[in-house]
Formats: structure tokens, C-alpha cells, sequence
């Protein structure tokens, strides 16, 4: 089966639990690069918070950001765009109100409205590095639907950060609304620490999704594709490849769908699963 295309993710699978990029997992993307093999990276992340990763990246990487809003190249060109409509967010911040703590939207801007937020508590100790690293891109409002209408763009994604057991709840509260349809979500846990992300994107949105929209442009096929990933956000664009590999330190129910797995994250698993499927290519 040849090899066309390689998605990783990055948190907790191309990066280490320090955030950073090992030196084998970078050699092992640029020699699949030189092979002529297409570089995605697919991530939670916006734009604002990948480009310095994407700099070290091979030339014609590109990248599948907010779990699958957005596409741009390394240069930050949009290459494609899926927002959530401003009404259905504002729907979402009303209905929600009462049973959580705060919420977010994201945008894609350059400037302290790419992160605009209500009743978040920024001395959290899971979000305080973040406020610190990134402040000068958020924007604290009292009210989220009205900047929302004020900035008059639909935003990327909403977000909503909590305990495990709490965002579990809040995404099954989504899926009970009567408006579900105009809108679909997904989960990024992290269990040791009682933290979860809860993102809501566009209808139909997902990293899996724009990845197969991906691939079709380029006339690339499911079979042709890996995908690297190790937490739930990661499940649709595994679903997606024709080669899916967990790493070591995956989410117990990634790791129970059975597909392949590498070793972990500080073990430069990315890498070797790389350099496996290179091998095998020969």
C-alpha cells in the first residue's frame, strides 16, 4: 500500500508531556516529506498557538487546526475555512448558562479577539499557564453572545473547559438539545488531571472530516493516509485513515477500537511508526 499521507496529532503524540518536539519525531516527518509523502498536522489547537511548530515543520506542511475549522498553510494562508454560525453559538451560550462555569469563543484574528471569554477562572491551575502564554489574544467579557454580535464574524469553535465528569455531561446536555443538528462537538480529556476540553464546531466538524476533505482535493485516498492521535478528538480522523496508530499513552478507548499502537509520546512513538511505515513502503 503506498504511503501519500501522514496526520499527526500533536499534544500527547508528536510533542512530549514537556510540549516539546523530540529531534526523531522532526527527522522522521522530513524524511517522509522527502519521500514525497504530505505533512498534516491535525490539532486542537488555533493557528496562533501551532506556528512556531509549524516553522520547523517540512515545506508544504499543512495544517488542520481547532479540530478541523480550519485549515491554513505554514504561512498561515487559509486553505479552508468551517465556522460555527454566530447565531447557533450565541444559541449555545444562552442554553448553557446554568450548568457551567464559563465559555469561550475562538476566532480566527490576529489580535486580543482571538480568544474571547466569559466567567472563566484564569487561576485554575490548568488554565493559568495558558492565560499567561497567550494573554495578549484573549479578551474577558461579560457578556459572550453579545461580543459575538459586536464582532459580527461566526466564530471557529466554542469552548468550554471543566472536569472530566462535568464536560461528559455537558456534551450529552448538547446532544439532547433540539437544536442539535446545526452543530457537532468533541472531547480532549485528560483524566490524571480531572480536565477536559469540550469543543463545539460547525455541523458535521471534526479533524476526521476535513482531513477526508483534505485528501479528495488532493486526489489522495483513505488508504493511502495514517493518522497518529492519541486522545477522543483524535477518533474520527483514525476512523478516517487507512493506517491508524494510537500511541502508548492513549486514551484507554482509542487504545480498546483495536488499532495499532506505537510506543508513547516521550518514547518518540510518532517516529516509530513513521520510520515502520516507511519501511514497509520500500
Amino acid at each position: 500500500m503506498p504511503l501519500t499521507l501522514i496526520a499527526v496529532d500533536l499534544d500527547g503524540t508528536l510533542l512530549d508531556s514537556a510540549g516539546q518536539l523530540p529531534d526523531r519525531n522532526r527527522h522522521a516527518l522530513h524524511e517522509a516529506a522527502s519521500r514525497a509523502v504530505q505533512i498534516v498536522l491535525a490539532t486542537g489547537r488555533s493557528f496562533h498557538h501551532t506556528k512556531d511548530l509549524a516553522a520547523r515543520m517540512p515545506d508544504g506542511t499543512v495544517l488542520v487546526l481547532n479540530n478541523g475549522a480550519l485549515v491554513k498553510d505554514r504561512a498561515g494562508t487559509t486553505l479552508a475555512h468551517h465556522g460555527l454560525p454566530a447565531e447557533t453559538a450565541r444559541y449555545l451560550i444562552e442554553t448553557t448558562r446554568d450548568v457551567r462555569e464559563g465559555a469561550a469563543a475562538i476566532f480566527d484574528r490576529h489580535d486580543a479577539h482571538q480568544f474571547v471569554c466569559e466567567r472563566v477562572d484564569w487561576a485554575h491551575p490548568h488554565r493559568q499557564r495558558y492565560y499567561l502564554l497567550h494573554r495578549e489574544s484573549i479578551t474577558e467579557t461579560g457578556s459572550l453572545g453579545d461580543a459575538i454580535s459586536d464582532l459580527g464574524l461566526d466564530p471557529l469553535q466554542i469552548g468550554f473547559t471543566g472536569g472530566v465528569r462535568a464536560m461528559r455531561e455537558l456534551a450529552a446536555l448538547l446532544d439532547s438539545l433540539p437544536r442539535a443538528a446545526e452543530f457537532s462537538h468533541t472531547l480532549t480529556e485528560y483524566p490524571q488531571r480531572d480536565f477536559s476540553l469540550l469543543d463545539v464546531l460547525g455541523p458535521g466538524r471534526s479533524k476526521g472530516r476535513t482531513l477526508a476533505e483534505l485528501a479528495a482535493s488532493r486526489g489522495i485516498e483513505a488508504d493511502d493516509v495514517m493518522a497518529i492521535g492519541d486522545n477522543l478528538n483524535d477518533r474520527t480522523m483514525l476512523e478516517f485513515a487507512g493506517v491508524a496508530v494510537v500511541m502508548g499513552n492513549a486514551s484507554p478507548e482509542l487504545k480498546a477500537l483495536g488499532w495499532t499502537e506505537t510506543a508513547t509520546n516521550d518514547a518518540a512513538g510518532v517516529a516509530k511508526a513513521i520510520e515502520r511505515a516507511l519501511r514497509h513502503r520500500e
